[in-house]
């Protein structure tokens, strides 16, 4: 995931944090820090957040998603109105609308538009939440404080999600324009046709886990041939 980020964005703003139970002896790049955590999901975003003020805008980016394509002049000019120009208005900003984004009954009717005229809708609830996105730590807190600790599997957290009320002082936004392509790594636990061949791209083996491999092919969102 995060070669794919250096790949189609490679000034991209980020610093990784990645989570893990043993350090490893280096840091191979400025732009990834690694962090120990509990090895429970709950455990580990909030160890990662532990520090954070609630108003701090962070890229969530979990690796079970990776970029295949992204705008990067639209996105650069979010994130700059998201980390320097943005109000109190807006505690986060997807720009990857499809799925569930699709559908009204996810969204508020609410609108704002930042400062190159872009339109933003209002997302009612925390429909594709595990997309790549900018998030206030406040939000990640409060959706995560409020699971169980004991999560028997990733896939149960989409069941969890969809039961929690969103406060709605926590303002979440989707882009009413689509400006990136991602995909899935995993279905069903086992390692998808895009993602295999995105690891083939860049010479990487598979992890000892990944014994499987599906047919199948998931992404998500589309750009025309003109952005790619």
């Amino acid at each position: 995931m995060i070669l794919c980020y250096e790949k189609l964005w490679p000034d991209h703003p980020f610093i990784f944090h990645v989570p893990c139970q043993e350090l490893p002896p280096t840091l191979r790049t400025t732009k990834v820090r690694y962090f120990q955590c509990p090895s429970d999901i709950k455990g580990t975003i909030q160890s990662l957040l532990y520090d954070l003020d609630d108003d701090e805008m962070i890229y969530w980016c979990i690796d079970d998603k990776y970029p295949i394509a992204l705008d990067i002049k639209n996105i650069e000019e979010m994130h700059q109105y998201l980390t320097v120009e943005s109000s109190d208005d807006v505690d986060g900003l997807l720009y990857c609308r499809c799925r569930g984004m699709l559908k009204n009954k996810n969204l508020t009717g609410k609108t704002v538009m930042d400062g190159q005229g872009r339109v933003w809708l209002e997302r009612r609830n925390y429909k594709q939440i595990w997309i790549h996105q900018y998030l206030k730590a406040k939000v990640l807190r409060s959706l995560f404080d409020s699971f169980p600790r004991e999560i028997p599997a990733a896939k149960t957290m989409d069941l969890f999600a969809s039961q929690v009320v969103k406060p709605e002082g926590h303002r979440l936004f989707v882009t009413r324009s689509n400006f990136s392509v991602f995909g899935e790594s995993t279905s069903r636990g086992a390692i998808t046709r895009n993602c295999l061949n995105s690891m083939n791209a860049f010479n990487l083996a598979k992890p000892p886990w990944a014994s499987e491999v599906t047919s199948e092919e998931i992404t998500m969102g589309y750009l025309s041939a003109g952005h790619l």
